[in-house]
């Protein structure tokens, strides 16, 4: 994620802070000075930065924290609520309007920033959710772009409305609503020509769509990448065409992540959604609590269980878990739990939502791809085996290790993580299984 090395090092200075026990106002001073140099590493605009150092030393040298029980741990406290005060306190969501009347929502985004399969993922998020949306390609100056939004229409089962590049977009946006409106579309979104860089023409065009549209909100998609380009960005839409919100993509990169940090502050425009991946379903609302969670090796659990809701087969995973119970468990249902662990991003994705677990696996790469040879093996046995795993023996392993192109060694080792594995899942379905929290149970 683009904040694991901003991460690691505030956890260091935290970590030094724990370790004195009683602190000083040279302690805190002290700190500051290492989570200033931490956060201009990480690219955050430097004014942003020397605010926010300024209020958080204010706060925490006050003698009710020095002289508190655990005054390192309110330090941490309060460096968590300033962080969150900076990137925007409240989660801003999209609001429908009223029924019977559309929602326009104007994508815009320079070249490379992932607007077109952004206004995608929202269009599919949005049909999850009971909407009817429609996607307009207004890029009419770059064909490739009208059919990437095709393909990735067709993918979340959205409609998409062209007519091509003779028209100008202007026209085709009008026309888009019109056809909303005969086919009881109630969410439009307007995917507009992007540019590789801020010019008169990109913005005037812009200007000019939402002068004869009826525009509810206008999104900017930055890429996250580009750092404190993405935030100058930014701030050159909210001045030249007014911006409702922003999506901020590629943060599962190795990105610095300055600009989550400093958008808000900046531009006074609120992050709306960020991209954690190059699938359609990888778009997430942006919580600024959530996010100052990462941030500070906190973990994202809330995250975690949203995904998992989303992801998981309810029925399916507790039929699962009473069967990890009794004993049960085969290879069908290892095989279902790996496919609904891909639907949660991998393993790896899943541990750097813990807080302490994803701290100490941050380091450790786990291959998700190692997953297909499992899968491979798996689909190599009969029905019958997969259902009874103790048939399988010598000449029928040899079957399945050259049904799976892997060699017997390969297929001895995974019966016997596999035996390991419902000995661990056993423990961590009961575990997790136990949550009240929306019904729900993990099916590994």
């Amino acid at each position: 994620m683009a904040f694991d090395s901003l991460s690691e090092k505030l956890q260091n200075v935290f970590k030094k802070l724990r370790s004195k026990g009683a602190l000083t106002e040279k302690d805190v001073q002290e700190a500051m000075k290492e989570v200033k140099r931490a956060l201009l590493e990480a690219d955050v605009n430097f004014k942003v930065v020397k605010q926010f150092i300024n209020t958080v030393s204010e706060r925490a040298i006050g003698q009710d924290v020095l002289t508190g029980l655990n005054p390192a741990q309110m330090v941490i406290k309060i460096v968590k609520e300033e962080m969150v005060t900076l990137m925007g306190s409240e989660t801003v969501e999209i609001k429908m309007r009223p029924v019977n009347e559309i929602t326009v929502v104007m994508m815009c985004g320079l070249q490379g920033a992932g607007k077109t399969t952004t206004a995608a993922k929202l269009a599919g998020q949005f049909t999850k959710k009971g909407k009817k949306p429609l996607l307009v390609a207004l890029d009419v100056y770059r064909p490739a772009a009208i059919k990437q939004l095709e393909i990735n229409g067709q993918t979340v089962g959205v409609p998409v409305f062209t007519m091509g590049d003779s028209h100008s977009p202007v026209n085709i946006a009008k026309a888009a609503i019109e056809h909303a409106e005969k086919n009881h579309q109630n969410m439009v979104f307007l995917d507009t020509a992007g540019r590789l860089h801020v010019d008169e023409d990109m913005m005037k065009e812009l200007e000019e769509i939402k002068a004869q549209v009826d525009v509810s909100y206008t999104l900017l998609t930055v890429d996250a990448m580009t750092g404190q380009d993405a935030v100058n960005v930014a701030a050159s839409f909210q001045e030249k065409i007014g911006i409702d919100g922003v999506v901020l993509t590629k943060l599962d990169g190795d990105a610095r992540g300055g600009a989550a940090l400093s958008i808000r502050a900046v531009t006074g425009t609120p992050i709306l959604y960020v991209g954690m991946g190059e699938k359609l379903s990888d778009l997430e609302q942006f919580y600024p609590d959530r996010m100052a969670s990462r941030i500070l090796g906190m973990g994202d659990v809330e995250s975690l269980i949203e995904k998992a809701t989303a992801a998981i087969d309810e029925d399916k995973a507790k039929e699962m878990t009473k069967k990890l119970k009794k004993s049960g468990f085969d290879y069908n249902d290892f095989l279902d739990s790996l496919e609904q662990m891909d639907k949660l991003g991998g393993m790896q994705e899943m541990l750097s939502m813990l807080p302490s677990i994803g701290n100490q696996m941050k380091h450790v790469q786990i291959d998700d791809q190692a997953a297909s040879h499992p899968k491979a093996i798996i689909l190599s046995m009969t029905p019958e085996e997969r259902a009874n795993p103790e048939l399988i023996n010598v000449s029928r392993k040899r079957r399945i290790a050259a049904g799976s192109g892997v060699d017997i060694a390969e297929v001895n080792r995974f019966i016997k993580q596999f035996e390991q594995s419902k000995k661990m899942m056993k423990q961590f379905s009961g575990m997790m299984g136990g949550k009240k929290r929306r019904g729900l149970r993990f099916p590994f």
